[in-house]
């Protein structure tokens, strides 16, 4: 079967996000939502902050009582107490008094200065104000950082630490999300070995099992490394047997090509849940989705090969996940970027090539190919992105502006 037959990756795509929902929303509390999606927007119940308050240590006045105060000619207030963080009785100023004050203590009524300490003699009884500062100087306004029944944060909105200290902030105590997806990760492979000794002939250490469950988990899943999987229906079958439960996505590595050893296609397209069509993707041709068991959980088979496994994970996978979290857009930023050398590439097939990313100091970003190591596990560990060539471009000659999706930015 020729290039012009495989299915263009949009096609299949679009067809296996279709497929994909996100999952149920769940009431959690906020503190546990790092790193889920929201599933609604959180909405600010008051306003924030919550009341007047000083946010810094010094003295609560009313600017026009100190207005003109210089070094060389201090004004002179009354000092009617001091007010803690934890002060709640109400208090009010008359004219020429003022309150010393800690950061976060509420303001008295009529005040809508705070005088640094460092402005004044430190007084205890009276205090000498030497510089006035502008009109709302150290004084945090209610609703000045967000209005009661504002959207603090978006449906889609992955939550982060910041994004935790701010709902705290406004006294939110539970969010709803999306549940982090699960995701299952099985290496098949009768020539697999695990890690920790050195292969013989024959033999081929499972790097699989580990990158894509590393992958999974950099995009935000809940990963389980289930590990290496004989080359045998039933053994498959079983494995999955035990793991569905607990998966919201399967992904397999190995045996999707058309030989007789490709022991997943075999298994998985008896029933013809899981669609095997070449995949007009440089590396990848041999990819299979589809739905198993009766809950018709996802399953993505990647090739055997680990780049090939990288890449694949990266253009099918990797989305999916992002879909089931319910976080949008589902696909890795990418940037327009200068291409420093030039590059050929198989017709026919869209290629993701692995380079480097580099910002300039002008402006813009400059990639770099990686030459003889592109599709190699050194390749893979050194790039910064995946450069994205079109099925119909055999040849991208230097200078050339190209779209590239950003893997890691702090390298």
């Amino acid at each position: 079967m020729g290039t012009g037959d495989a299915t263009p990756l949009a096609d299949f795509l679009s067809k296996a996000l279709a497929l994909v929902r996100p999952l149920p929303p769940v009431d959690i509390d906020m503190t546990q939502s790092t790193g889920s999606v929201l599933a609604e927007n959180a909405v600010n119940p008051g306003p924030l902050p919550a009341f007047d308050y000083a946010a810094i240590d010094g003295y609560a006045c009313a600017a026009d009582d100190i207005a003109g105060a210089s070094p060389e000619r201090g004004v002179g207030l009354k000092v009617l107490g001091d007010l803690a963080a934890s002060s709640w009785r109400p208090v009010r100023l008359v004219a020429g008094t003022c309150f010393s004050v800690a950061a976060g203590a509420a303001l008295p009524v009529g005040a809508d200065i705070v005088v640094p300490l460092a402005w004044t003699d430190e007084g205890m009884a009276t205090v000498d104000v030497r510089q006035a500062p502008r009109r709302g100087h150290g004084v945090r306004r209610m609703g000045s950082e967000r209005a009661a029944g504002e959207i603090l944060a978006h449906e889609g909105r992955r939550v982060t630490p910041q994004l935790v200290g701010l709902l705290a902030g406004a006294g939110i105590a539970d969010v709803v999300v999306r549940p982090t997806p699960r995701v299952v990760v099985i290496a098949t492979g009768d020539e697999l070995v695990d890690t920790g000794r050195p292969s013989q002939p024959g033999q081929l250490i499972d790097v699989n099992s580990h990158l894509v469950t590393a992958a999974a988990s950099e995009a935000g899943a809940h990963a389980y490394r289930v590990g290496i999987c004989d080359d045998e229906p039933d053994a498959l079958r079983s494995v999955l047997d035990d793991q569905i439960l607990r998966a919201d996505l399967v992904i397999t590595t190995g045996g999707t090509g058309t030989g007789p050893g490709d022991m997943v296609r075999r298994t998985f397209s008896r029933d013809g849940a899981v669609d095997f069509s070449p995949i007009a993707v440089y590396l990848c041709e041999t990819m299979g989705f589809g739905t198993i068991g009766p809950e018709e959980v996802p399953v993505v088979c990647l090739p055997g090969d680990p780049v090939a496994a990288t890449i694949a994970f990266e253009v099918v996978a990797r989305p999916l996940i992002q879909r089931l979290a319910g976080a949008e857009p589902v696909f890795r930023p990418s940037v327009r970027a200068n291409l420093t050398e030039p590059v050929s590439s198989p017709s026919g097939l869209r290629e993701f090539r692995p380079v480097r990313v580099a910002e300039r100091r002008g402006g813009g970003y400059t990639v770099a190919p990686l030459g003889a190591t592109s599709y190699t596990l050194s390749g893979l560990a050194e790039a910064t992105g995946l450069m994205t060539i079109g099925e119909n471009a055999t040849r991208v000659p230097a200078g050339s502006t190209v779209d590239v999706l950003l893997l890691d930015r702090n390298r």
